[in-house]
């Protein structure tokens, strides 16, 4: 963790590309724009795994690979396309994330996916954790649950009763959140004077690969170790 920490507070402090601002985003409490203060605030490091080797041993390690497994029940895939980053949330201009699915812009054969959370410090309310609502992978929503960013509607009765059963999971460095890519998330914003930093990848089965001429298609994957094999 501690290796983890120092390569992803390097990489903050060069700040080198390929970024996303939260200015890109425009999530509630984000700059309105790259010139307002706050503006050029990272909100992902991307290509996580070109970064730093540290992030690569981690993300496409056993340890990983062997949880991804037996989640999937087959050997798997790390996506490029898709998370690949360390996540960062900033004092005063990190935004909040409303209530979503990481599927909702992937093109898989099915929605079979994995999402792996690492939390490089502790992750509270009071700095923007991640909160779930339990099951909800399971759940077949209309469309019409969900806006036009395709975030759950907290406007209508439904969305504000799924919301209610949401469960905050507080991280310590080093704990390990693994979640269907159907699931619905959020997180608040960072309350506190210091960055949090998370790494983020997806994870996709053999049997599952992404729709040729897709997005989730545009970047080679890095295959899994395999079970038994160094």
């Amino acid at each position: 963790m501690t290796e983890l920490r120092e390569a992803a507070l390097l990489e903050l402090a060069a700040g080198r590309a390929p970024v996303e601002l939260e200015a890109d985003l425009g999530y509630p409490g984000a700059p309105n724009s790259k010139t307002a203060p706050g503006g050029k605030t990272i909100r992902r490091l991307l290509s996580a795994v070109d970064r730093q080797p540290v992030f690569r041993d981690w993300l496409a390690g056993t340890q990983v690979s062997a949880a991804v497994r037996d989640i999937l029940g087959e050997e798997a895939q790390m996506s490029r396309a898709h998370h690949n980053c360390v996540m960062t949330k900033h004092p005063r201009h990190g935004s909040r994330t409303n209530w979503h699915r990481d599927i909702r812009y992937w093109s898989f054969g099915f929605p079979g996916l994995v999402s792996m959370w690492l939390a490089l410090g502790s992750e509270t309310r009071a700095n923007g954790a991640l909160s779930f609502i339990p099951s909800s992978h399971a759940l077949d929503l209309p469309d019409t649950l969900f806006d036009d960013r395709k975030f759950l509607r907290l406007d209508v009765p439904a969305g504000r009763e799924l919301a209610k059963t949401a469960v905050p999971v507080a991280l310590e460095p080093g704990d390990t959140v693994f979640f269907h890519c159907r699931t619905l998330h959020a997180a608040g914003p960072n309350l506190t004077d210091a960055v949090k930093f998370s790494l983020v990848a997806t994870y996709r089965g053999v049997s599952n690969p992404p729709l040729p001429g897709s997005r989730s298609a545009a970047m080679p994957e890095i295959p899994l170790p395999v079970a038994g094999v160094e």
